[in-house]
């Protein structure tokens, strides 16, 4: 299997090739183009319980569809994700990453999508109360509004509300204000999130959060 991301970095989406027997698993509104000998069926995310907790508390779709190369030659398939961003492809080789609400797109079959409490820090933080958490061996590919960064911790650091988007599961979030409460609410930043530990981290550029008000704002 072959998997290269295109379009970097605004309007990404990610190449696959399937060779004969491979199999790919993606979002249920993922796919842009494929060939048309490839063979597509919907399955729950997880089975019904686990995948309604997906939807619910992961912000995944309820469904995936699992794409199979049942001949005997190469067969390609395009992804794509509903915010213009970019896209990152991550090899897993039995350990586990945390990724936020939205962000997953698709995985090899060997990788496991669950969901775990992430607590109220989380929530406060602007994180959401619960966090998707993908394991297990193959390639897990996820995006983000805006461009990526990658950083790698080593003790403290501080993100801004919704500019998270994947770390690993070792690493704590814990909110905080900005500044002083005056600086803090009247500054614009308000809270932020002090990400503390050893790792790495992704961020996005964009907020869809700040879109949202900007356009309130001019509307």
């Amino acid at each position: 299997m072959k998997l290269s991301i295109k379009g970097k970095p605004v309007f990404s989406y990610v190449e696959v090739e399937l060779q004969p027997g491979e199999a790919f698993v993606a979002e249920s509104d993922a796919m842009a183009s494929m060939s048309a000998e490839l063979d597509m069926s919907a399955k729950f995310n997880g089975g019904l319980f686990r995948g309604l907790i997906k939807k619910y508390f992961g912000g995944e779709s309820l469904f995936v569809n699992h794409f199979t190369n049942n001949t005997s030659q190469p067969l390609r398939l395009e992804l794509t994700q509903p915010t213009p961003g970019d896209m990152h492809v991550m090899e897993l080789n039995g350990e586990s990453f945390c990724i936020q609400r939205g962000g997953y797109i698709a995985s090899e079959p060997g990788v496991k999508l669950g969901v775990k409490w992430a607590g109220f820090g989380s929530l406060i933080g602007g994180e959401g109360l619960f966090k998707l958490e993908v394991s297990g061996h193959g390639k897990v590919v996820f995006g983000a509004y805006g461009g990526l960064l990658e950083k790698e911790i080593n003790g403290q650091f501080i993100v801004d509300t919704g500019h998270l988007v994947a770390y690993e599961p070792t690493m704590k979030l814990k909110p905080q204000l900005s500044g002083g409460i005056f600086s803090s609410f009247f500054g614009g930043e308000g809270f932020v999130t002090r990400v503390e530990g050893k790792g790495k981290i992704y961020l996005q550029t964009r907020n869809l959060a700040g879109l949202a008000s900007w356009v309130n704002r001019n509307i």
